[in-house]
């Protein structure tokens, strides 16, 4: 189930299916609206699994009419507000830049993005298609709007960005605030764009529990040379999925994935 601004992937075409050669009818591709087929799809009690990507409340929504139904299993990837947490001991040219990675790629628009971490070189923004520029434009005007409402209610010092990039379509700069206080909406609302915030901590302990929390547990990453600290951070954080010393990207379910 996808997105209904996907609409080219969404075409029987765009398919990957389509081009590794499936017979016609082994994958069908279903377009339309999440209150009639998506809704559909949820309820019919001939459909064994549905997998979906997208807000927090519509999953919601899948998971309570799945359970209404035939109780068919369920994969969610919903919001998230994913913190990259980087000791004292961490390479930190390394966690730089897989932080900028984690959280500007796709112009910040994932659900997995490490929205609480902080960034030092800087970013060609442009032409997504072109070989240089690293990050391109907001997907729709609504977003564009959305996303610089919360800069400008942000309360909290930009240390870089804060703006839009130039005068022509939805393009907004890489945006960093410092000097947060949790109560913020920067700090624990999903903005999904190029924002985030970066946040002080004493020592492990204080770390785990700024960090767990919010009201997502999606992703998270860690960044240290202890593996000991690695993993006993990664099995405390309230996240689905814990990288450690990468942005994980392209690293979503892996093997198990193909047998749920």
């Amino acid at each position: 189930m996808l997105p209904k601004f996907a609409w080219v992937f969404c075409s029987a075409e765009g398919s990957p299916s389509f081009y590794a050669g499936f017979l016609p009818g082994v994958v069908n591709v279903l377009t339309g609206y999440g209150n009639t087929t998506g809704n559909a799809i949820s309820s019919h009690t001939r459909v064994e699994k549905v997998a979906f990507t997208g807000s927090t409340l519509v999953g919601r929504k899948i998971m309570e009419a799945a359970a209404r139904s035939n109780l068919k299993s369920v994969t969610l990837e919903l919001g998230g507000k994913g913190p990259n947490i980087i000791f004292d001991d961490a390479d930190i040219e390394q966690a730089v830049n897989w932080a900028v990675f984690g959280i500007f790629w796709n112009h910040g628009q994932m659900c997995t993005a490490g929205s609480r971490i902080f960034k030092t070189r800087s970013l060609k923004i442009g032409d997504p298609f072109a070989p240089d520029t690293f990050q391109g434009p907001q997907v729709l005007e609504i977003q564009f709007n959305r996303i610089m409402s919360y800069i400008e209610s942000g309360k909290a010092e930009v240390e870089i960005g804060g703006e839009r990039h130039g005068s022509e379509g939805y393009f907004i700069k890489p945006t960093i605030f410092t000097n947060v206080d949790p109560s913020m909406k920067i700090v624990h609302e999903e903005i999904f764009g190029p924002v985030c915030v970066l946040i002080k901590f004493k020592d492990e302990e204080d770390v785990i529990k700024q960090a767990n929390d919010t009201l997502y547990g999606l992703a998270a990453a860690v960044f240290t040379q202890d593996l000991n600290c690695a993993l006993n951070t990664a099995h405390r954080l309230k996240a689905g999925t814990a990288w450690i010393n990468c942005s994980g990207i392209g690293r979503e379910c892996g093997d198990y994935a193909l047998t749920k």
